[in-house]
């Protein structure tokens, strides 16, 4: 009888240590999630992506920078470009990091980026023209602020 109880309280503890396990890689910032050139498993285009992949949201890891490029024309998805961090103005400084854009058009990352002193996002799309923004961001929620409406989407050609 001891040993029944003893294997039900085994059997329970690592469900649950599995459980959590799970939760935790969902949930957990740890959780490395990054956009690639021609996947599509992207969503919501246009959306803020940190109102779910933050701290307590439904999104599958934390992203540091995330959001959606679109062509010149402010409305067609600009698939399979690249977003750039620079700590300096028009691509100057340091490069930080370089994000692909899918073939949603969204990009998104879990890796750390620090933004603490302000970082200059530039865009290039399958032209090559480079598309700099010239105000230095402190935040990597993209669509947080380029959102159709407030301020014009981010775009490239």
């Amino acid at each position: 009888m001891k040993k029944i109880i003893i294997s039900a309280v085994t059997l329970a503890l690592a469900g649950a240590l599995v459980l959590s396990q799970t939760a935790c890689e969902k949930e957990g910032s740890s959780s490395s999630n990054t956009s690639n050139y021609n996947e599509n498993e992207s969503h919501n285009m246009g959306q803020n992506c940190m109102n779910c992949h933050k701290s307590g949201g439904q999104g599958d890891g934390w992203f540091t920078a995330a959001g959606t490029m679109y062509k010149a024309d402010l409305v067609t998805l600009q698939p399979n470009s690249t977003v750039y961090l620079y700590t300096g103005a028009n691509g100057t400084g340091n490069l930080v990091a370089t994000l692909e854009v899918d073939a949603k058009g969204n990009f998104y990352t879990t890796n750390a980026i620090d933004f603490s002193g302000g970082l200059y996002p530039a865009a290039k799309g399958p032209s090559g023209t480079m598309h700099y923004m010239s105000q230095v961001t402190r935040t990597g929620a993209c669509n947080g602020c380029h959102n159709g409406s407030t301020t014009d989407h981010l775009y490239c050609d």
